[in-house]
């Protein structure tokens, strides 16, 4: 049983000859209900249900009563639908509002600057300062992304060397780095 046979005991039909306001208005509580129960969100199935209205109101909607109570109903849920579908894509794609507020706008002052290009130089010194392969593979790992399994395959070694070969060039880095602060 669906939710629109559910409440097919709810629709007035009764009024042969009826605009579309007073189909409406005599329908409302049930309309609302049905859009309530897909948006999940009675504030939504309001603005879902006068959408729905107005959008049959420009239409020149007209056509027998049985009809018109089905037809409105119809445009209400597929309007519903819509609502909920287009309202759980936004979520899934927008970030939440306090991600914004807590966003800064990056601007480096010229301290900054040096500092942060001293620092890339000692780490470029101390990536030279590693045997070839495992600065291959941290450069590799850590800049290209590439998954240690594949560098291990390339290398011709095991992942676990792989993955030690990645440490100790982060721990030379580190050390380069703590010179830097002293």
């Amino acid at each position: 049983m669906s939710s629109s046979d559910c409440l097919a005991s709810d629709i007035d039909v009764s009024q042969s000859g009826d605009s579309l306001h007073e189909l409406f208005l005599s329908n409302y509580p049930v309309l609302l209900k049905v859009a309530t129960r897909i948006t999940g969100c009675r504030s939504y199935a309001e603005d879902v249900v006068q959408d729905a209205f107005i959008r049959l109101n420009r239409s020149g909607f007209s056509t027998t009563v049985k009809s018109q109570v089905s037809y409105m109903f119809q445009v209400v849920r597929n309007l519903s639908i819509y609502h909920y579908r287009k309202q759980t894509l936004e979520r899934r794609h927008a970030a939440p509002e306090e991600e914004g507020l807590q966003a800064s706008v990056f601007s480096a002052t010229p301290e900054t600057i040096n500092l942060n290009q001293q620092t890339l130089a000692l780490i470029d010194i101390a990536l030279s300062e590693l045997p070839k392969r495992t600065r291959y593979a941290f450069e590799m790992y850590r800049i290209h992304g590439c998954p240690q399994k594949d560098l291990a395959g390339e290398l011709g070694v095991s992942p676990t060397l792989v993955n030690f070969m990645i440490r100790d060039a982060q721990v030379h880095c580190h050390k380069a780095l703590q010179q830097l602060e002293l």
